[in-house]
């Protein structure tokens, strides 16, 4: 399969994100396909749904969806930039907290309450699908601590995936910067030469034998979006958890150790989402750099 431009540029400061299948492409070919939008294609996997999961437990940052970034909840943050995505039909808020109900309904979006007893979030975007009595193709799962996420990496994902009849997941990564390489909480990623994920880890991967960080080598930091064929989540969740994915506490793991193939498209994105409560100062000053309201 041909590896295909697919950049889209935001109009917010500071916004810009270049986003492409594979390897990245050289910048004369990214100058050709700066006026790229997203196009809905006809006939194959065309309906999407975009799901936030949000959880109030949580044994790193209890009550995280509801902590206040600049006076707005996060979960308010995240949602209002998902609406923003031109390649989602609906976009539902997945919880099993009243709280974060209540919370949610009040700035007006749709809500679905889950079962406490999902093990994550793509378990919960599955019972989400199910509740929802509608058929979509393509169900992304939004992690709720992602206040910053591009639209255009949401509308990326769900294209990478239109666009590989054989694979049933599509993911996006970024550059990892130097200081979270050993960082447990970002995790990282290594791609094939087509944009196929070959693993994810907590650690540093590719490790080489100094156990150095290489400054020329450019190591991948997955973010926390994930696409997945309809019919696949919905058979997700009766897959055996998997040692690697045990291991390393990473969803995505047991796709690949199940044999399944993921796209994983390169993106230009320098903000993180917020794991720990320290996280939400450096998202706001991030805003506040980038004079977000």
């Amino acid at each position: 399969m041909p590896i295909c431009p697919t950049p889209s540029e935001s109009s917010g400061p500071g916004s810009r994100a270049w986003i492409f299948h594979g390897l990245a492409l050289g910048a004369a070919a990214a100058a050709a396909a700066a006026a790229y939008l997203y196009r809905r294609p006809r006939g194959f996997r065309t309906l999407a749904v975009g799901v936030i999961p949000a959880r109030y437990a949580s044994s790193r940052f209890e009550g995280k969806p509801l902590a206040l970034i600049l006076g707005k909840p996060m979960i308010q943050r995240t949602w209002e930039r998902v609406m923003l995505a031109t390649s989602l039909d609906h976009v539902v808020v997945a919880t099993d907290d009243e709280k974060i109900a209540e919370c949610c309904r009040g700035f007006g979006a749709d809500v679905i309450m889950t079962s406490v007893s999902c093990q994550n979030g793509s378990e919960r975007c599955c019972e989400a699908l199910q509740k929802l009595g509608k058929h979509y193709d393509i169900v992304v799962n939004i992690q709720g601590d992602e206040p910053l996420i591009e639209p255009e990496i949401i509308d990326g994902v769900v294209m990478a995936l239109q666009r590989a009849p054989d694979a049933v997941f599509s993911t996006a990564a970024t550059a990892l910067k130097p200081e979270d390489a050993f960082d447990t909480n970002r995790v990282k990623c290594v791609v094939d030469n087509q944009g196929y994920a070959i693993y994810f880890s907590r650690g540093l991967i590719p490790f080489n034998k100094s156990g150095k960080v290489n400054p020329r080598f450019p190591y991948l930091l997955h973010l926390g979006i994930s696409c997945f064929d309809s019919k696949f989540l919905k058979i997700y969740p009766e897959l055996a958890p998997t040692p690697l994915q045990l291991e390393e506490d990473l969803e995505q793991l047991k796709v690949l150790e199940n044999g399944y193939k993921m796209k994983v498209i390169k993106v230009d994105h320098d903000a993180h989402g917020v794991d720990a409560p320290e996280d939400v100062e450096k998202i706001e000053a991030l805003m506040r750099a980038r004079n977000i309201q």
